[in-house]
């Protein structure tokens, strides 16, 4: 017929069944706070060609990896850390913020490898890292990312707790998703995930998450199932604090509680630009007014607000009083968003009046001068260089004002902000743009609203205590903890001698005692993982590690504070030589894969196999045995329309989408050649009629069927504002609409009148919008040389419903304004339900589907949609969805192509 057939090569390349995971199971053991973890994943390329996969995972941004390690067949290739080329080191830091915000959840970074399984073959990835827990607001953290991005037929997180001091709250929350990637919410959002299991006495927990495939579905279709997070502290004396000794190192937990208060001395600064403009705006002001009420009557507060000028409520520090914190809310209320971004002027006026008071105030050494600084931005307007408004800050601020920054969206210069938090003190937090910035303001106010201590110095004898981590601490907030670690010179010692001195509200603090140190056994390795050893000795050591990581930490930090190049590459040395002892990924160190394949370490080199984990996100390649080396990372394939899942194409194959319960439903239809179905019915009230007419074709060789069904003819008819009828075929599309137009499907074209536009991609789709509220994408399927049971068909996707009324019916139209909910099988769930060779036949999990009161016996199964581009899960309703549509087959049989008429739902008339 002459028609040219673009992509067809491409297309039969993608029409290949995507790898199962058979497996994806996550172990945590937490020693004492230090926290490993291991990630496997097990993938089947059920496929007759080699494929490419990726495994992905995000890991907590505090994270250090220690170990990768995949198998592909029966190879094994082995990550090894080494040191990184020093040139990387400062161009790596810079990508950080950008890859963590674009690529993780909040606080997390992803780690990424990708390698080709031969057909029929099997891979695994197994993936450790280490991470110390830190306390905020009285509870340490573990957060485990269960977004194995498909369903998994063996999905397990099981978590260890071991807490010497005893563990004094345990909670698991629900599943949690920061940004809008996936699902990630089950029906009850209240209490743990469903088949969550907690086993606990006093010193030890365990967890464990093992939901079936039902139960993933039912939270997440997609397998984005979020973030599993156990939440926990530990009982805790008062005075001295917990030391804990293991093979010559030592920890020591400080965390004192029933202290009084310390007076704050607090500047709230705001950024109050024109990019405020807004939600970020408003939601700022409400948290603020909620901070305010807290404030405590000895605080002292004052608050400005920064543009292009400088705006400050009053020119020293208030009282807390009621009329005081009444005037500060009409002040903030009144603030408007205009001009641009004076940072270095906002940061000196706020220390100007925070040490004019305290040295007139003479309260000093018993008080906590705070900045609260906010921003979206990055500096516009005064002095913009970033050294010299850190150099200005510093100066003015001399260690006596600790700042706490938020950075509010993408545009915000993160790295400022964190060095400004880093040098003088404080803290920092971003607030992704589609965040609630209200909350996380007040969530991060919240770690900072009770200062206990002040000038924190924590002692221990020279002669018994080397290599100890950072011993000054400048404050000391209620909830939270201070972590030091170092070595012992005498193994024996049986006694630690510990003095901390401080500053309270009342007076000048000093706790003396000699902790007994017991008898130091040799670690014992409770992870049933094999763990990276430090320094080359024997068993793992827990506190050796933890004190290693600390110390990593603690230099990095450094090197990032440093002006001083001869300083930053000393620390950047040693931070360096103890990370690759220590086998930690960071922004010193990378990863490369050694594997058994003799020509692995010239595609290594040829592509510069580094793993730049920490900074930015991993990305390994590994071929498979026999094939050639391809590019390193290959772009996930955009389908060229992403439209809803909403459709009926192929062989007629329906596919339904409900997305408030995230399911995808999915049924054949087998009708007869020259049937007309109707598929979308709202003639009464949008005036939207589409139907489609079969043709048929002789079944393929070998196969169940006895002949097959295709979409010849799509028929649209339009009636409001005035009626217009179409008539799409492979070849041409036909629009009378009161001028009769023929547009060939072989060349672009688009066409509108009176609230209606068809749009024609050349032999590829045509799009028909009405009004703007509905729209429907009619794909083209051509071959240059059809099989016998090939035919030129059309596929009927549904890309917006919007003005599509609650009335409308037909195969499609009905499920439209519904809902479905998934409950298991009445027998219970059955066993081994994701054997591969089950899956592979289609018969997986069975389940049952309640939708508009049916209740519908459905399969798990996937399907191929977009010209067989994407594969989707869904559930399968047998038997030409008997139970699932309203009436049967032949209540959706149409006279002729532009019947209008509809014997079901409610409102349907027949005429034309």
């Amino acid at each position: 017929d002459g028609l040219r057939v673009p992509r067809q090569v491409r297309l039969l390349q993608r029409l290949k069944t995507k790898p199962l995971m058979t497996e994806f199971s996550v172990k945590s053991t937490i020693i004492s706070r230090y926290a490993f973890t291991t990630v496997s994943c097990r993938m089947l390329n059920r496929a007759s060609e080699d494929q490419d996969i990726e495994f992905q995972m995000q890991i907590p941004a505090a994270a250090f990896i220690t170990n990768f390690t995949m198998l592909i067949g029966d190879k094994v290739y082995q990550g090894e850390i080494t040191e990184r080329e020093k040139k990387s080191g400062d161009r790596v830091k810079e990508k950080r913020n950008k890859t963590t915000e674009e690529n993780g959840e909040k606080g997390t970074e992803i780690f990424r490898a990708s390698a080709v399984i031969p057909s029929k073959d099997k891979a695994a990835f197994f993936l450790s890292y280490e991470e110390l827990l830190q306390r905020r607001l009285g509870k340490y953290e573990h957060s485990i990312s269960v977004r194995p991005q498909q369903l998994s037929g063996r999905l397990s997180v099981d978590v260890n707790i071991l807490e010497s001091a005893g563990i004094a709250s345990l909670e698991v929350l629900p599943l949690h998703n920061s940004r809008q990637r996936g699902s990630g919410r089950g029906e009850d959002d209240s209490g743990p995930p469903p088949s969550t299991v907690i086993n606990q006495n006093e010193t030890f927990a365990n967890i464990i998450f093992k939901p079936t495939v039902v139960q993933q579905a039912r939270i997440a279709q997609n397998g984005i199932l979020g973030d599993f997070i156990i939440r926990y502290d530990v009982n805790r004396e008062q005075s001295i604090g917990d030391i804990q000794v293991l093979n010559g190192y030592f920890v020591h937990y400080f965390a004192p509680k029933d202290l009084p208060p310390l007076p704050k001395n607090v500047v709230f600064v705001l950024d109050s630009s024109a990019s405020m403009v807004g939600t970020k705006l408003r939601q700022t002001k409400d948290a603020l007014f909620t901070i305010l009420h807290d404030l405590r009557p000895q605080d002292r507060f004052s608050i400005i607000g920064f543009s292009n000028r400088i705006k400050v409520w009053k020119d020293h520090l208030i009282s807390v009083t009621p009329d005081s914190i009444r005037d500060g809310k009409v002040y903030i209320h009144h603030m408007s968003p205009t001009g641009g971004t004076d940072i270095n002027g906002a940061l000196q006026r706020a220390i100007r009046l925070l040490n004019k008071y305290v040295a007139h105030s003479g309260i000093g050494d018993r008080s906590v001068s705070l900045i609260v600084f906010l921003t979206d931005g990055k500096p516009t307007v005064g002095e913009t260089h970033t050294l010299k408004i850190l150099n200005n800050t510093r100066e003015a601020a001399r260690g006596q004002v600790c700042i706490f920054t938020i950075g509010i969206g993408n545009d915000v210069d993160f790295r400022l902000l964190e060095k400004l938090s880093l040098e003088n003190c404080g803290l920092t937090r971003r607030v992704h743009e589609e965040e609630d910035a209200g909350s996380q303001l007040i969530g991060f106010y919240d770690e900072i609203r009770t200062p206990l201590l002040s000038d924190i110095r924590i002692d221990y004898p020279p002669s018994s205590v080397v290599q100890a981590t950072k011993t000054l601490f400048p404050n000391y907030f209620n909830g939270s903890e201070i972590i030091i670690a170092g070595k012992l010179v005498d193994r024996k010692l049986d006694h630690l001698h510990v003095e901390v001195t401080a500053s309270n509200s009342k007076k000048f603090i000093i706790l003396k005692t000699d902790v007994p140190v017991g008898p130091q056994k040799a670690g014992k390795d409770v992870t049933g993982s094999p763990r990276p050893g430090g320094d080359g000795e024997g068993d793992p050591n827990h506190i050796e590690r933890l004190w290693s990581y600390l110390t990593t930490k603690e230099l990095l930090s450094s090197w990032l504070q440093s002006d001083d190049e001869p300083e930053k590459e000393r620390l950047r040395q040693r931070a360096q030589a103890l990370a690759v002892s220590y086998r930690f990924l960071t922004p010193f160190t990378s990863m490369k894969l050694r594997g058994p394949v003799p020509r692995m370490d010239g595609l290594e080199e040829a592509h510069g196999m580094s793993a730049a984990m920490g900074p930015e996100p991993v990305v390994q390649s590994v071929r498979g045995a026999g094939t050639q080396p391809g590019p390193l990372l290959k772009k996930p394939y955009q389908p060229r329309i992403k439209i809803s899942k909403t459709s009926v194409d192929g062989d007629p194959h329906f596919v339904v989408d409900f997305p408030l319960s995230r399911l995808t439903v999915c049924f054949n239809i087998d009708g007869q050649p020259g049937d007309i179905l109707r598929l979308v019915s709202d003639h009464s009230d949008s005036g939207v009629t589409v139907n489609g007419e079969l043709i048929g074709a002789p079944a393929p060789p070998n196969g169940h069927k006895k002949q097959r069904t295709y979409f010849r003819t799509i028929t649209i008819l339009i009636n409001k504002p005035e009626r217009s009828y179409l008539e799409i075929t492979p070849s041409r599309v036909i629009l009378d609409g009161g001028d009769r137009l023929v547009l060939p499907c072989n060349q672009s074209v688009v066409v509108g009148s009176r609230g209606l536009e068809v749009s024609v991609s050349a032999n590829a789709n045509v799009t028909v919008t009405i009004e703007g509220s509905i729209a429907f994408v009619i794909l083209i399927h051509l071959y240059k040389k059809p099989a016998p049971f090939q035919r030129h068909h059309l596929g009927f996707y549904i890309a917006n419903s919007e003005g599509l009324s609650s009335n409308c019916h037909g195969l499609l139209g009905q499920f439209l304004n519904q809902d479905a909910r998934l409950t298991e099988d009445p027998a219970g769930p059955r066993q081994n339900l994701t054997h591969p060779l089950l899956l592979q036949a289609g018969e997986g999990p069975e389940a049952v589907l309640t939708v508009k009161g049916h209740q519908v016996p459905v399969v798990w199964k996937q399907r191929k949609i977009y010209n067989g581009e994407e594969q989707i899960d869904c559930w399968f309703a047998r038997n030409n969805a008997a139970k699932l549509i309203d009436g049967e087959y032949r209540d959706y049989l149409a006279s002729h192509p532009f019947d209008t008429g509809m014997t079901l739902g409610r409102g349907m008339s027949r005429e034309l």
